[in-house]
């Protein structure tokens, strides 16, 4: 099932075109990986996929948006305020109801957060955030997950971690990636993004982190 289809089209934000001639198609069941320099304009197009997606899709944005102030439970519980009635979601606030703890907690249980449940998010490690970043994002019912540089805090094997539950609990995954080689292993396909425009789509299988280096050449060099 296609859940993405852009033809000749433009993306940009506060009136800057940043992307230009688009075309590209998104099937239910992939798992992409946006790859391309600093500034290419990944972020950009990843963000168009999210608009495109709408409620579809739980978005783990580049600095993970994480509230402060707020509990690992209340940052978790994020992920489906939208299917809450306002009434739920203030009440939580205050005085979390015991099914919404054990539905938060199922999920923080394989990333190993369990014990952090209560705990502000500002007292957690980098690695402790971006799992709670992960676990907001896999709290949400869709089957569809875009991810920002979801890694860029962690170590290889955190990384690994946390790619892997991705796609082991959401259908269809979106990343943007500075790892080249992280993103040729748990993407099927890769989408390279150089100079605003896509200029690379294909199989990541039997690709290595070298075919890639074009992405990242200044011809001008």
């Amino acid at each position: 099932m296609s859940l993405i289809e852009l033809q000749d089209e433009s993306a940009g934000y506060n009136g800057k075109e940043i992307l230009r001639g688009l075309n590209v198609k998104i099937d239910a069941g992939e798992r992409i990986a946006l790859v391309g320099e600093s500034g290419a304009g990944k972020s950009t197009l990843l963000r168009l996929f999210y608009e495109r997606l709408g409620e579809k899709a739980a978005l783990m944005p580049q600095d993970s948006a994480l509230v402060q102030a707020l509990t690992v439970f209340h940052n978790v519980y994020m992920g489906r305020l939208h299917q809450r009635s306002v009434w739920r979601n203030l009440r939580n606030l205050v005085l979390p109801a015991r099914r919404d703890v054990d539905e938060v907690r199922k999920v923080l249980v394989p990333l190993r957060l369990e014990e952090k449940i209560f705990s502000g998010v500002g007292e957690l490690s980098g690695g402790q955030y971006q799992r709670t970043a992960l676990a907001r994002a896999l709290f949400h019912t869709g089957d569809i997950i875009v991810a920002d540089e979801p890694v860029s805090s962690v170590d290889e094997h955190q990384a690994r971690e946390i790619l892997a539950t991705m796609n082991a609990e959401k259908e269809t995954v979106l990343l943007a990636m500075h790892d080249r080689a992280l993103a040729i292993e748990f993407a099927d396909r890769i989408i390279g993004v150089k100079d605003g425009r896509i200029v690379m789509d294909r199989k990541s299988a039997g690709m290595t982190p070298g075919d890639l280096d074009n992405l990242y050449m200044n011809p001008d060099v």
